[in-house]
């Protein structure tokens, strides 16, 4: 097995996957499941380990370790991230391993102890702090809100090797192989964008700092917390989130709609209609009763414009279409142009409650709202087709 876990020179890879678990924080489906991946570094007689894995894999990850080392102890548990299917197996790494050292920074005691009662010898690291383990130097780059207070990346200076945190992460499983060179990386690269706008996505700002503080350093191999191991791509992952974390989108539209009865989706239906004959081709529509929030939001990040609609429901805005522009101000977006519409049969609401989304977004509006009255006639068709025209207009602005 040792030979199957290795990624280069000392350092190894005892990570698990999770095939079971249907929503990532109880909210983000996993159609390909989730891997928690954590690294040990051999290096002659010091052993540390770099974050743990959830709790309900730790036979598993125990076996792992011990097929590299042996019945040896563990000298240090580096701790990047608190996040609880990273730091679950604290507890049980220090009874099998008592005189285990815990490495972090200032703000990750006081969540070790309140998590898991876990005291005890403890190594306090702060920005641009080293670990010698003998060959192996390790250096210490905090970047908070990464996404989560106390995060730090661990920068390996002997090999080049950067230990991520949730930074650089994707959803997904690792079917037999864990390194980019090993395995076909089709479905990641859409579900590291699904994964950072989900859960990263409000903290731009800070991702472009870590990115700075990153932006001197040699990198060889990057070991993030979630995906795979990262050798052969680490330009395109560094860019992915660079993108992302300013907010640059492509030139295309998200018709995000909800819908009773079909009304509200055939205005959708002609705002697509009339984007496309006007030369966008990216267009992605929605339905909010199928779609889960997740997939809208990625593709949100993905597209510059957005166009959001639903019927007045109960004198308010369509359940779901509340919860998804909450998620959306959630994340802070900038730079997105955006429609909306709305229905109603005697009472309108959802127009004039979704313009208060407007002025929280901040987006830019690029053409009026259109509201219909019960159902489709030859002057909603005419309105929704502006909508659509001055949306494409509007991108195309951009191409010059």
């Amino acid at each position: 097995m040792k030979e199957k876990l290795h990624i280069k020179g000392n350092v190894y890879y005892v990570g698990v996957n999770d095939r079971n678990k249907t929503l990532f924080e109880g909210m983000w489906p996993l159609p390909y499941g989730v891997s928690y991946n954590s690294y040990l570094i051999d290096d002659q007689d010091m052993v540390a380990l770099i974050d743990t894995v959830d709790v309900c894999y730790f036979e598993i990850y125990l076996r792992k370790i011990k097929s590299i080392i042996g019945d040896r102890p563990v000298n240090y548990l580096i701790i990047n991230h608190m996040e609880p299917d990273h730091s679950g197996s604290i507890r049980l790494i220090r009874q099998h391993y008592p005189g285990v050292i815990i490495v972090g920074n200032k703000q990750t005691f006081g969540m070790v102890e309140g998590f898991y009662g876990v005291t005890g010898d403890q190594y306090l690291v702060k920005e641009g702090d080293y670990l010698s383990l003998g060959k192996h130097k390790l250096r210490f780059y905090m970047t908070p809100m990464v996404h989560w207070p106390e995060t730090m990346m661990t920068y390996d200076e002997t090999d080049g090797i950067l230990f991520s945190g949730d930074g650089f992460g994707c959803f997904g499983t690792l079917d037999g192989g864990f390194m980019d060179c090993c395995i076909n990386l089709d479905r990641y690269w859409d579900e590291m964008v699904r994964y950072y706008s989900n859960i990263v996505g409000k903290y731009g700002n800070p991702v472009q700092k870590a990115l700075e503080k990153l932006s001197g350093i040699e990198l060889s191999v990057i070991c993030s917390t979630h995906g795979p191991v990262w050798t052969e791509n680490i330009n395109r992952v560094v860019e992915t989130y660079d993108k992302l974390s300013h907010y640059q989108a492509e030139e295309g539209v998200v018709i995000a709609y909800g819908t009773m009865y079909g009304n509200t989706e055939q205005m959708a239906e002609a705002i697509a209609a009339e984007i496309s004959a006007q030369g966008i081709k990216n267009i992605v529509l929605h339905n909010l009763s199928k779609s889960d929030a997740s997939y809208i939001l990625a593709d949100i990040f993905k597209y510059k414009g957005l166009i959001v609609g639903c019927p007045t429901y109960n004198n308010q805005v369509f359940p779901d279409m509340e919860m998804l522009l909450s998620k959306i101000l959630g994340r802070e977006i900038k730079g997105r142009y955006l429609g909306y519409f709305g229905s109603f049969c005697w009472v309108g609401a959802a127009v004039k409650r979704m313009g208060e989304f407007v002025e929280k977004s901040k987006f830019e509006l690029a053409s009026d709202p259109v509201e219909m009255k019960r159902a489709m006639s030859d002057r909603t068709y005419q309105l929704c087709e502006k909508l659509g025209a001055d949306m494409a207009e509007r991108l195309k602005k951009d191409r010059i």
